[in-house]
């Protein structure tokens, strides 16, 4: 990350980032290839959870959170961190629309186990969980904590850290790291797969 965008001041992607959401077509493209390796490497993390054969490639994923973040509408981005706030719901929903597709092409074809703790560092943890199933666990969570509902979708959907989660939220680390605590305690114990 730029160091000016890592400090929240403006630096060169949310400089493309304004410029694009402008409707500059030179920034568009710019931006693109700024953030499209960012973009593809998340994306390939998640699809290589995914089941062996799987047809979502990481590049439709990038192309489709690209549609969807800048379509019709225009957009103000004020850092780095917020546009990957706002790439995150986009993930999220890309991710649950395929694995509904599939699951309605093929009777128990959802999404293949993703591993809820990716970002946590907690080397050897094999926890995983459908995607479908987090989502709708994240539904619900966020019925009763919308805060920690969205800490686990910047951290786990746009692999934000703590401190990048915290500038998106504009809160401390440290309470970033309370709630994705809890909000992981939760999800294990909603998913069934205990507190661990």
């Amino acid at each position: 990350m730029a160091e000016a965008d890592a400090a929240g001041e403006m630096g060169p992607i949310t400089t493309l980032l304004n410029r694009a959401s402008a409707g500059d077509p030179e920034a568009s493209d710019a931006l693109l290839r700024a953030l499209y390796v960012e973009l593809r490497e998340l994306a390939a993390r998640h699809l290589s959870r995914e089941r062996r054969g799987h047809t979502l490639q990481p590049t439709a994923v990038v192309n489709e959170v690209f549609l969807r973040l800048f379509g019709n509408e225009v957009r103000a981005w004020d850092s780095r961190a917020h546009f990957f706030g706002a790439a995150a719901t986009a993930v999220r929903r890309v991710l649950v629309d395929h694995a509904r597709a599939r699951g309605r092409l093929k009777r128990g074809g959802g999404s293949g186990p993703v591993v809820l703790d990716q970002v946590a560092a907690s080397a050897g943890d094999d926890r995983s969980v459908d995607v479908m199933a987090l989502d709708e666990a994240l539904e619900r969570l966020t019925e009763i904590a919308p805060e920690q509902a969205r800490v686990v979708e910047l951290r786990f959907f746009a692999g934000l850290t703590v401190e990048e989660t915290g500038r998106v939220l504009d809160r401390s680390p440290a309470s970033i790291a309370r709630d994705w605590r809890f909000a992981k305690l939760w999800l294990h114990r909603e998913l069934g797969m205990g507190a661990g």
